[in-house]
């Protein structure tokens, strides 16, 4: 099985990627193939509305740029999908919002290539903007009809400077168990 990581930080090693570790570490202990994806890395532009994806049916986009086409495969490959952001005045960063838009238009436009794939989102704020942004992300995982497990509390980190979120103990908890649960899941659905 396949598991991705999509990390919508602007900052390489951040908060944000190292609750994205914590849940690759958990994919890893069960023997799945991971991958980390950093947008900071791969540019995305926004969804313009053409309806393009909806003409061709071809899992593509019209948009010419450094990363969708590519991001957008490895989606549809993977057994599970997690994205990460951190909280930018109460939301999730453009570019994580940019490619979810796209992917979500051309994945729909093509059958929905998404449905029934787990997965869900990891937060990470200084001080608030959780809850908003969690449930900003769970929309577009509920709406792609993917499955998304609970945890032992939501999916979510504090922390500001680099590394800080890695002194919230109980974040790095429940996501870890938010990444057990998507495993076991995903062992269920693949059995």
């Amino acid at each position: 099985m396949k598991a991705l990581a999509i990390s919508g930080s602007a900052r390489t090693r951040g908060n944000t990627e190292h609750m994205l570790n914590t849940c690759i570490e958990v994919f890893e202990n069960a023997g799945m193939e991971t991958e980390l994806i950093r947008l900071s890395k791969n540019s995305v532009h926004p969804c313009t509305a053409c309806g393009s994806c909806y003409k061709t049916k071809d899992n593509t986009c019209i948009q010419k740029d450094d990363a969708f086409h590519m991001i957008y495969d490895k989606m549809r490959e993977a057994d599970i999908i997690i994205v990460g952001s951190p909280v930018y005045f109460g939301s999730a960063t453009p570019n994580l919002m940019a490619l979810l838009d796209r992917a979500g238009y051309v994945g729909r436009a093509n059958g929905s290539v998404f449905a029934r794939k787990v997965g869900g989102p990891v937060v990470v704020a200084r001080r608030a903007g959780q809850n908003f942004t969690l449930a900003q992300l769970l929309f577009w995982f509920m709406i792609m009809d993917m499955i998304v497990p609970g945890s032992s509390y939501w999916n979510m980190g504090f922390g500001r400077g680099p590394g800080e979120v890695q002194e919230d103990t109980e974040g790095l908890d429940t996501v870890r168990h938010f990444a057990e649960n998507l495993v076991w899941l995903a062992e269920k659905l693949n059995s």
